[in-house]
């Protein structure tokens, strides 16, 4: 068997989260209003939700609060660089976070199931060791 080091167990926890940022721009797109966000999306809208998930997944924990404030620093930051009008960004901050109960609920799962399986891989860990050690 593969010795599984704390390295190892962190990328698979970076992964768990990945995903949750996945699942959560996949609802965005393909949920219950999908088309309708689809046919609104501007390139410069597609690169400022993809920003918001890049800071999601790089805070350590995420709150309601939290994802608010990431969603409104993004949002100051695409206002400086003129990527789009005032009254069009304030619009898609506003509908991303109408999201946050769904958003939560994406990442908690994504998260149980990355705790999941990190609790496999130190199982795993666990027995390597003892083999290697008796």
């Amino acid at each position: 068997m593969r010795k599984m080091n704390k390295s190892n167990v962190i990328k698979l926890a970076v992964a768990g989260a990945s995903l949750a940022g996945l699942a959560a721009t996949a609802y965005f797109f393909f949920g219950p209003k999908g088309k309708k966000h689809r046919q609104h999306a501007k390139a410069w809208a597609i690169k400022m939700k993809g920003d918001v998930i890049e800071k999601l997944e790089a805070a350590r924990e995420i709150t309601e609060p939290v994802y608010r404030e990431i969603i409104d620093t993004v949002a100051r930051e695409y206002e400086k660089g003129k990527k789009a009008s005032r009254p069009e960004i304030e619009a898609l901050a506003r509908d991303l976070k109408k999201h946050w109960e769904s958003m939560s609920k994406l990442a908690i799962a994504a998260k149980k199931e990355a705790a999941k399986d990190v609790s496999k891989v130190a199982k795993v860990a666990k027995s390597v060791l003892k083999e290697k050690a008796s």
